[in-house]
């Protein structure tokens, strides 16, 4: 009977796992897993255009075939959601059941997914009120962002503008402070000849806005000389203002994708080793920018089946990955690795790592045991045939 339930505990581990595995998207080799992203996107753009149908005139009669369409589109999101609630400790793989449950449903895609699926539900139990809730169903686009498996398009835009976010500032910065300028100079020019559109400094606000963002609604304008003469000036100065978060934008997206075919880092005099994440290595699972390196080494290159990834900081490491570390680049010590086996009689063999009496100039990065690469902790202890890598500076 013990038997019985180990065998049942165990198989439904591995649905579990394989149904995660599935629902993931970015894995191109396997072919579950990229039917369902397919699957996915077509009932998105589905259900998305039958959000915009409903909006005609004229397209009452095809309202029954519109709603069975937009149910069932309904029903597959509600089905996913779910999986993703029942897998959400493998999403976590360091949380508690609970606690990745609400790890998920605070996420970015977690709360896209729970907004995609309450406003069709809630007018059942809402029913007054809850339909303006329907337009929050458009989020589901976002969802789109995930399916270019090689370049995640929305990590790109935070990234870019994450790296360029001082200079944004700055330039947005100088955007308000013009905006407020010429709306008090407007209001001195034009109080006078109309006082009931420019009653006080901050009416121009309005008048600025739209004549700095090239955009000039007319529904307020000068009429004096001198107002303008000074529309004029600010028209021409919103071209150059607010073409510098666009050219600082630009630069960003070449910077990024440059980086991309060439490489983050320098690699002249750069040693790289290849580390192999298994199913159950301590890597499997975190983000990059969890990851805990020693000093002096970075992540190069994430290779998943015969993919190609840049290391971005929100990208997700799964079990099958292999990470290239490099050693140049960030630091400017010189570094070299090492590997040092284990051999029988070895004086490290049965020691803690913390117990070696190494130099401070070296570092123990990863030991190799059998097919397994194990994080190096303190507590490790290693063993006789283990394949130690050494990170020495040489400097």
């Amino acid at each position: 009977m013990k038997t019985t339930k180990k065998k049942c505990g165990v198989c439904s581990g591995t649905v579990k796992k394989r149904a995660f595995e599935i629902i993931q998207i970015g894995n191109r080799t396997d072919i579950p897993s990229l039917c369902f992203d397919v699957f996915i996107v077509l009932f998105i753009l589905l259900n998305i255009s039958v959000t915009f149908l409903q909006t005609f005139d004229g397209m009452e009669e095809y309202a029954g075939v519109m709603g069975g369409i937009e149910f069932i589109t309904m029903v597959v999101f509600l089905v996913e959601y779910i999986l993703r609630l029942w897998t959400a400790d493998l999403l976590y793989p360091g949380k508690a059941y609970p606690a990745a449950v609400l790890g998920f449903l605070f996420s970015f895609y977690g709360v896209v997914d729970l907004m995609t699926i309450l406003p069709y539900f809630l007018p059942f139990f809402l029913p007054s009120g809850a339909i303006a809730f329907r337009m929050l169903r458009v989020v589901r686009i976002l969802r789109l962002f995930k399916i270019n498996s090689r370049y995640d398009a929305f990590n790109v835009i935070t990234e870019v503008i994450r790296d360029k976010k001082n200079a944004l500032v700055s330039s947005i910065f100088m955007v308000l402070v013009l905006m407020l300028a010429s709306s008090l100079c407007m209001y001195g020019l034009e109080h006078e000849a109309q006082p009931e559109n420019f009653s006080n400094a901050f009416s121009g606000i309005w008048w600025s806005v739209s004549t700095l963002l090239t955009v000039g609604y007319g529904d307020i304008y000068p009429v004096t000389i001198g107002g303008r003469m000074m529309a004029i000036v600010i028209a021409f100065l919103g071209v150059g203002m607010v073409a510098i978060p666009t050219g600082i934008i630009s630069a960003g997206f070449v910077e990024y994708y440059t980086k991309i075919k060439v490489g983050s880092y320098s690699q002249h005099d750069a040693d790289f080793i290849t580390l192999d994440i298994p199913e159950d290595h301590p890597f499997a699972g975190k983000q990059i920018r969890s990851l805990e390196l020693p000093r002096g080494l970075y992540p190069a290159v994430v290779l998943r089946g015969e993919d190609v990834y840049t290391p971005y900081e929100n990208l997700q490491l799964a079990g099958g990955d292999s990470l290239l570390l490099g050693t140049a680049g960030r630091s400017p010590v010189e570094c070299r690795i090492e590997e040092a086996c284990l051999e029988p009689g070895h004086r490290w063999i049965g020691s803690r790592i913390k117990d070696l009496d190494i130099s401070r100039r070296v570092f123990i990065v990863m030991v190799k045991r059998g097919n397994r690469n194990i994080c190096p902790q303190g507590s490790t202890v290693l063993k006789e045939k283990d394949i130690v890598l050494l990170l020495r500076r040489m400097v």
